[in-house]
């Protein structure tokens, strides 16, 4: 196995990447392996997660959700093009088996998808006693699922189109405000993570982020919404909220190594001229935080995110006694957080959000090994360079 020593594992030496040309490929039948082949506790073809609650973390639950699922096709379908021919079977395999599942969480009435199943509408499946409110207090689709899966299933344009046209309805405006976020934020038209009517405004830069790479990738025409959301995020970036408060400015996400993994990969698409005068501030951030990172995880997010933005990472950190793949998938890192409190008025936001109560984290094997992969094939092309 695979294990890390006192070099700096980050910049692979030539022998070490000549080595393990297999790898990717490895790492593709892995996530495969991972992908449920039969209905029971998960769905047929999609990818399990599970999660932890924050004041329990001895008890992990399964989760049956569409976002990871949705976020391996997608991140595949992104990938396709650095795969070999051998390779790209494999994923379109897997992404081919994932559309079928991620079609059990569509709005019955438009093109819109929810976290939970429609038919069922539970929160927090296999949750015991909080399965008694599913229906009072299930949530209505939201907008980071519903860009995540129309790309993962290579939604038609003239689809794209009319969800981006119903997005429009549910931003920050004079008729229903944002109450829980910066004040000097609170007038800025945005696009709250929610589409039900009788949600508060809930803002959230990596759901914002998710939202204009789906606009950036299907090409359409920028609203007064999208340019509202991207001054919410460069005023974010600019003031350094991201790392005074990450959970704050992201309370779905939560943390610093994966805002700035969500940044990078909005900036990937095509050049967004607010941004890419903030890429030198953003890449200082990251080359600190990659520096302090203890976790392997974080260490890979935010390479991932500096090779994105033309940067060779160089980590400080080593990991001795663990091979990578137990590292990559050991339950330990959550690129999603649930987080209940996110939708509360302040100061109730602020005081659940230190408390962890109303939070859970996600964890997903299989799409930690694809995170892996996504750095490999990032910094394989980097290399050739």
């Amino acid at each position: 196995m695979i294990r890390l020593a006192g070099f700096l594992f980050f910049c692979f030496t030539s022998v070490f990447v000549t080595a393990q040309d297999d790898l990717p490929l490895y790492l593709l039948h892995r996530i495969e392996a991972l992908q449920v082949k039969e209905d029971g506790v998960f769905p047929k073809g999609s990818i399990p997660s599970y999660r932890t609650y924050a004041l329990n973390k001895d008890r992990q639950k399964a989760d049956p959700n569409p976002f990871y699922t949705g976020l391996v096709a997608m991140t595949l379908r992104d990938l396709r093009p650095m795969l070999t021919a051998e390779q790209a079977v494999i994923a379109d395999r897997i992404i081919l088996n994932a559309a079928p599942s991620l079609k059990l969480y569509k709005n019955k009435k438009r093109e819109t998808y929810n976290f939970w199943a429609a038919g069922e509408r539970k929160i927090f499946p296999n949750s015991g006693w909080m399965n008694w409110f599913d229906k009072s207090q299930s949530l209505p689709d939201d907008m980071d699922d519903t860009v995540i899966i129309l790309l993962a299933l290579q939604a038609d344009n003239s689809i794209a189109k009319q969800v981006h046209d119903t997005m429009q309805l549910f931003a920050n405006n004079a008729s229903k405000k944002v109450n829980n976020t910066y004040k000097a934020y609170r007038n800025i038209g945005a696009y709250s993570t929610w589409f039900g009517k009788k949600m508060p405004i809930d803002f959230d830069i990596c759901v914002l982020s998710n939202i204009l790479y789906y606009v950036q990738r299907y090409e359409l025409p920028w609203t007064h919404a999208d340019s509202a959301s991207l001054e919410l995020i460069t005023k974010v970036i600019t003031e350094k909220k991201h790392l005074q408060n990450a959970a704050y400015v992201a309370p779905h996400y939560s943390r610093l190594p994966v805002i700035l993994y969500h940044i990078s990969r909005l900036m990937q698409v095509k050049p967004i001229v607010p941004l890419e005068k903030l890429k030198p501030q953003l890449v200082k951030e990251a080359e600190e935080a990659l520096a302090g990172a203890d976790s392997f995880m974080d260490q890979l997010i935010l390479s991932t995110a500096l090779l994105r933005w033309g940067v060779l990472p160089v980590v400080a950190k080593s990991h001795e006694g663990k091979s990578i793949m137990q590292m990559v998938e050991e339950n330990d890192f959550s690129f999603f957080i649930a987080n209940m409190a996110s939708m509360l008025p302040d100061p109730l936001k602020q005081w659940m959000s230190v408390t962890g109560a109303g939070k859970f984290y996600y964890d997903c094997p299989a799409y930690n090994n694809l995170l892996f992969l996504e750095y490999l094939l990032l910094y394989r092309d980097f290399a050739k360079k």
